[in-house]
């Protein structure tokens, strides 16, 4: 029997996954309602978080944050059994990760990290990718039932925390293409062009083809032999800045990015390659 805990939308379409598959889940979630939804699925809602995981083989959560895994997996603490094995989903931070995966190795029970690059719909069709990283063993015990989940589980290494930190290091990208889009959006507006057409860009123009060439020069620290000099850039970034204030539009990401170019061009790199601006964290 499985235990699930935290029936928000990732989790309980998780738990319907599992119920198509024939698996016998029991549910719980702080607000009841949520939980006893998923009993139309035949998965069993109860109150308490230790009852839900009473004769559970693995214990899985997708709650919000470290706070609230530490919280719920102490009121469950009482129902696990000596062989569970706890599963977290969550988005939590790499420091408390290895803490909370360091206390329950102690108290002898098995914690195995597993965010997810997923929303709702993939943890309903098992599509996807799961990250995970801890103890190789029990990661090997745990990947034919993970793999079931998920469209693609990647394994990243012994360190318990670090899948935690590949989850933080995804999702900040993903934070900073959509403020991009934003300021994306926010200019063609300043420049009397609808989103709509501004959007049909990118049917000619896919940004995604200069990632990995960026990624090479930043890693190879080859920033003296310029595609787009540093300075060249810094004028771009101030046409753009301009024509926004002009009409009075608000850029959110922008400013933030002319600011580390001036950083850099005061340091004498007006004449490398703008990727320079990732030379101090590298």
């Amino acid at each position: 029997m499985i235990a699930f805990l935290g029936m928000g939308l990732l989790g309980a379409n998780f738990v319907r996954s599992m119920r198509e598959r024939g698996e016998a889940v029991q549910v719980w979630n702080r607000s009841a309602d949520k939980a006893r939804a998923l009993r139309e699925v035949g998965a069993v809602a109860l109150e308490d978080p230790a009852d839900a995981v009473r004769g559970a083989s693995r214990v899985h959560l997708t709650l919000s944050d470290d706070d609230a895994v530490d919280s719920v997996l102490e009121r469950a603490r009482p129902g696990l059994g000596k062989e569970v094995v706890i599963v977290d989903h969550t988005t939590t931070s790499p420091t408390g990760t290895r803490a909370r995966a360091q206390r329950w190795a102690e108290r002898g029970i098995a914690f195995q990290h597993a965010p997810v690059f997923m929303g709702p719909q993939n943890a309903l069709e098992a599509t996807g990718v799961m990250l995970a990283s801890g103890v190789r063993s029990r990661f090997d015990r745990l990947e034919p039932e993970l793999s079931k989940m998920t469209g693609k589980l990647v394994y990243l290494g012994e360190e318990p925390e670090r899948a935690a930190a590949f989850k933080l290091l995804g999702n900040s990208f993903l934070m900073i293409m959509t403020a991009g889009l934003a300021d994306f959006f926010a200019l063609a507006k300043a420049c009397g062009v609808p989103a709509k057409d501004a959007a049909g860009l990118f049917q000619v123009f896919n940004p995604a083809v200069a990632l990995p060439s960026r990624v090479a020069r930043m890693l190879a620290a080859d920033f003296a032999n310029p595609s787009f000099e540093l300075q060249m850039a810094r004028k771009d970034a101030r046409l753009m800045l301009e024509e926004a204030a002009r009409s009075g539009g608000e850029l959110t990401t922008l400013p933030a990015i002319a600011q580390t170019m001036d950083r850099y061009l005061e340091r004498g790199h007006a004449h490398d390659d703008w990727t320079v601006i990732a030379k101090d964290s590298l």
